[in-house]
């Protein structure tokens, strides 16, 4: 008996689906470059199930049954063009090959068209939730080519995580659709961990309390409206010690890595004139945090004042619950804001609603919170923003003195709250009616004649002024978002 698909790519995440799938009823076959790889994952997690082991391309396609469904677990970039290229040959009219990996969306735009083309269905999706994720049901965002979904839909939607009997996986839309929502979702999650960071040190360093004050914090908080993955296994990493008792957390150093795909986010957001300053902010509080050796010198020479928190610790504690639950309503809002742009420019045709139901379970960002927005898109499916929904109208009026006293505090104990300050500012932006981009237009054509439009004319008509009364009368072209 032939398997039903064939997975290249060995390392955690894509071993933890082989056997997820396997768990399912599903036979696979793999396949890894370092082929003495397959050899180990056969005599090791996969012993006793029937994962077919295969040390070549060729010896893959071939253990595969009719349309052959080959899914890639490698590293996003040029090794997913080598491969493709290298299975093409090996291939017929109505294969699939599958892209788990992390993927830009223009590479998967592209990858689609040109695979059509030779009458190969190609498939970009997005998987989320890590190695547990990928073991016992990850969140799935397949795009691409529509005519493939039909066959891989029964195994992808047998392995994702299942909510409320649905499964955590539905198609997104055409091309790279896929990977642009896992894009996103990506840069939420480096917005979500930063504010967690923040409300962290705002804890430790603005209340000075211990890890296990936090760890019993963050296990309360847990139990509501911030109930979330990350917010449950931050309570774990508090409570973890280290050989010596002491909190391992303190002892790891405070660098963070990444790889890319916030960066993208913001690249994208830049490019539809969508103001993402949260998830920006997060990405470069990444930076920041990277060059340690800098900071080090800099504590030295610009010490902070040595002021202390002086009040009720308790209601401080509140308040940072709220900033941490407003905050993280603007990464949303701003998040589908984004996706809801891309999906004019790029002709995406995506459904936010079944989104946030894709992201109710086995990704990272998982949470009790998406319910609320997934209500707030079956309400009204054509929402300009969350923010304008009743539900998050009413959070955030709850949330915002708290949010506000938050934010205070890390100003006056020299504490960076990057992601709350710059979340704050957008809210307090959106919701004004006159912003001062007036003087800021007044500036550009007084020294480029870039032109205004006026108050007390039809918009779309512009005007440009001689503002010194030597100029001419030749206005400049502009560039709009």
């Amino acid at each position: 008996m032939k398997a039903n698909i064939g997975l290249i790519g060995l390392a955690v995440m894509g071993q933890n689906l082989v056997l997820n799938m396997n768990d399912h009823g599903f036979k696979v076959a793999v396949f890894n470059r370092t082929t003495s790889t397959v050899d180990e994952f056969l005599d090791g997690p996969a012993k006793d199930t029937q994962v077919i082991g295969t040390h070549s391309l060729e010896q893959l396609v071939d253990s595969l049954e009719t349309p052959r469904i080959v899914m890639l677990m490698v590293k996003a970039g040029d090794v997913v063009d080598q491969y493709i290229d290298k299975l093409v040959p090996l291939l017929a009219a109505g294969d699939i090959i599958v892209d788990g990996g992390n993927s830009l969306f223009t590479d998967t735009n592209r990858r689609t068209a040109a695979l059509k083309e030779q009458n190969i269905n190609y498939i970009g999706t997005g998987v989320s939730g890590g190695e547990e994720g990928a073991r016992h049901g990850p969140s799935i965002m397949p795009g691409g080519n529509r005519a493939a979904w039909p066959t891989v839909k029964p195994i992808f939607q047998a392995i994702s995580a299942q909510v409320d009997g649905d499964p955590c996986c539905e198609w997104v839309g055409d091309n790279g659709a896929g990977h642009y929502v896992k894009m996103v979702h990506n840069g939420i999650e480096y917005g979500d961990m930063q504010l967690i960071c923040e409300a962290y040190q705002l804890l430790s360093e603005g209340l000075s309390l211990s890890a296990d004050d936090m760890q019993a914090i963050f296990s309360e908080w847990n139990q509501g409206e911030l109930s979330s993955y990350l917010i449950e296994i931050t309570a774990n990493i508090l409570a973890y010690k280290d050989e010596d008792g002491a909190p391992l957390v303190d002892k790891i150093l405070d660098t963070a890595g990444q790889k890319g795909t916030g960066k993208w986010t913001g690249i994208n957001a830049l490019d539809l004139g969508i103001p993402l300053t949260l998830i920006g902010e997060s990405v470069f509080a990444r930076c920041l945090s990277a060059q340690k050796s800098e900071r080090v010198k800099a504590a030295k020479v610009l010490p902070k004042a040595t002021t202390t928190f002086s009040g009720d610790k308790q209601a401080m504690i509140t308040a940072i619950r709220d900033a941490l639950y407003a905050a993280k309503i603007i990464s949303y809002a701003q998040g589908f804001r984004l996706m809801r742009e891309a999906s004019k420019e790029y002709s995406l045709s995506l459904n936010y609603g079944e989104i946030a139901l894709m992201w109710r379970g086995g990704c990272i960002i998982r949470s009790q919170f998406l319910n609320d927005i997934k209500q707030a898109y079956n309400e009204n499916p054509e929402l300009e923003n969350l923010l304008l929904a009743d539900f998050f109208v009413a959070a955030m009026k709850q949330a915002d003195e708290g949010w506000r006293k938050a934010v205070i505090l890390g100003i006056e104990l020299g504490i960076p709250t990057p992601a709350f300050s710059s979340a704050l500012a957008y809210f307090d932006g959106y919701r004004t009616e006159r912003l001062p981009a007036n003087l800021l237009q007044a500036q550009r054509d007084y020294f480029g004649a870039h032109t205004y439009e006026r108050t007390d004319k039809p918009r779309g008509e512009f005007f440009h002024t001689d503002w010194t009364g030597h100029g001419g009368k030749t206005a400049s072209s502009t560039y709009t978002v």
